[in-house]
């Protein structure tokens, strides 16, 4: 996904008849450049819209007031940081780890929010931003950089969340061992390198 006006907003939503529904009045409401829609884990159903301000936030708007009553969580990004964008296409960026930073939310939208505050307010690069499967519909984000740096994106990407239910945990850790940073950079899931056990 390519954007040349950066606006980002996704609403996940507890029904996916409802988030069908609302993503139809979404599509509908305003032009978007993207529209993005599915199932997740546990039953969930997400409507990402990308495009310019304007359509958006009201496409955003049309769909809230559609799936009123199965909303789990949303967030509108008029100004989408362009690595958030590449990070939700799941395009990973392996980076070298001083310190790590995670973030993990119980929703999609949540970890979005974190990812988002905290590549904007600090000098990190954003490892990875995981949505939902595989994950039992939670989200995860991965920061690297210097210690200080790392610790301000942490407090960044929680702060933008802490009035919600969405954060889980959040944890900095200084010096990465080099053997989870392999793991890390190479998959955050198990089953990739549980194969290795074979050779």
């Amino acid at each position: 996904m390519t954007l040349t006006q950066p606006a980002l907003a996704l609403i996940e939503f507890d029904s996916i008849a409802a988030g069908i529904e609302a993503g139809d009045a979404m599509a509908k409401k305003a032009p978007v450049a993207h529209i993005i829609a599915g199932t997740v884990h546990r039953g969930k159903y997400l409507v990402l819209v990308a495009g310019a301000v304007a359509d958006v936030e009201e496409s955003y708007r049309a769909g809230l007031a559609a799936g009123a009553s199965a909303v789990v969580d949303s967030v509108l990004l008029p100004g989408v940081h362009p690595d958030v964008v590449d990070a939700v296409s799941t395009q990973r960026r392996p980076e070298p780890i001083d310190a790590l930073g995670v973030v993990e939310t119980r929703t999609v939208a949540g970890a979005i929010a974190a990812a988002d505050a905290g590549i904007k307010g600090a000098e990190v690069n954003l490892l990875e931003v995981r949505l939902a499967d595989g994950l039992g519909g939670r989200g995860l984000v991965l920061f690297s950089g210097l210690v200080h740096d790392v610790e301000a994106a942490v407090r960044l990407g929680t702060d933008v969340i802490s009035g919600t239910s969405s954060l889980l945990h959040a944890v900095v850790i200084p010096r990465l061992h080099p053997e989870m940073a392999d793991n890390l950079l190479r998959d955050t899931r198990w089953r990739p390198h549980a194969v290795s056990l074979r050779s």
